[in-house]
């Protein structure tokens, strides 16, 4: 059984950019388009998600193969922000899902009590800003996941995506990540022998995950940006005025893939590089300068036995 773990439809709302958070949006996707074409490209279950929002369920709910995901935006103990990656959840959990999001400690414990299977995504991005290298102390600790296949990531960062799966000893999972109807199911997760969505997390857990499909490209971003583009003229028909600006287009994607790549290398050469073991933080005191709030790492113990378990020490795999 395969499935997109990560795509995005036009309910994830406005872009984040500048000027063009007023007009434009993250993706023009309609949902019902990117279910079939998920179909049609040998997908046995269903998923969207969209960031920090479900509406696309009230379009696809009507479908036995569909299940509820969404992509939060989550802050982190260090200031930071990532994008996580929930699944198979119900109306209820996104709720209190938002509620939590700028509280990584409190979402996470949310998120274990209710058995909630979750992923970092796009670990070696720079897109949600800044990182900072406990970060990854965190993730080693509590994430049950890491997405080592994103399809719009370049081939070095997914490679590192998927050592850092590895040397966690994390899930290892994929998708597309696509804001257009190209990309949509090229990159996926597959858990051979599953039948049912409840089949194809325990398989995951379980260490039967596989990694298939593509990975990002700088021409690929830029034809999904032309693409985007495209969509949003229909949308906003007086936009056309300013269309003649689309030839910035490769400019601006360029400027974003190359400062990708910076991020992927610098990150990847801190963590090699690191001297000292990655910290489980329940297994070492907080020191003075970490600045992790108390209330914060007095969860640590139930959490450590929480992930004690297959979620916590199964890979997926590659191909």
């Amino acid at each position: 059984m395969r499935c997109d773990l990560h795509v995005h439809t036009v309910a994830s709302g406005m872009t984040n950019a500048p000027v063009l958070n007023r007009f434009c949006r993250e993706s023009y996707n309609d949902a019902t388009e990117v279910y079939e074409r998920l179909k049609s490209v040998g997908m046995g279950i269903v998923t969207m998600t969209d960031h920090d929002s479900i509406d696309a369920a009230e379009i696809l709910r009507k479908h036995p193969d569909f299940f509820l995901s969404e992509e939060i935006t989550v802050r982190m103990p260090t200031g930071t922000e990532v994008h996580v990656g929930v699944y198979d959840i119900r109306e209820r959990d996104h709720v209190e899902i938002q509620r939590r999001r700028n509280d990584f400690i409190s979402l996470v414990m949310y998120l274990t009590e209710r058995k909630l299977f979750f992923s970092i995504n796009h670990v070696f991005s720079g897109l949600t800003g800044r990182r900072d290298e406990r970060d990854f102390d965190w993730f080693a600790s509590y994430a049950p996941a890491l997405e080592a296949r994103n399809g719009q990531m370049c081939a070095k960062a997914n490679a590192d995506a998927a050592n850092l799966a590895a040397r966690f000893g994390k899930v290892a999972i994929a998708g597309s990540d696509s804001h257009a109807i190209a990309g949509v199911g090229l990159t996926h997760t597959e858990v051979p022998g599953a039948r049912t969505v409840d089949e194809f997390f325990a398989g995951l857990m379980k260490g039967h995950g596989r990694i298939h499909g593509m990975h990002g490209s700088y021409a690929k971003l830029t034809a999904d940006v032309f693409s985007i583009v495209n969509s949003l003229i229909h949308d906003k028909p007086w936009t056309l005025a300013i269309s003649p600006l689309a030839v910035l287009v490769p400019l601006v994607t360029a400027g974003h893939w190359l400062n990708e790549v910076r991020f992927c290398k610098k990150w990847s050469a801190a963590l090699e590089n690191s001297a000292k073991r990655t910290r489980l933080l329940w297994d070492v005191a907080p020191r003075p300068h970490d600045l992790f709030p108390d209330e914060h790492l007095s969860f640590a113990p139930s959490l450590a036995n929480a992930f004690a378990s297959p979620m916590r020490t199964s890979l997926g795999t590659s191909a």
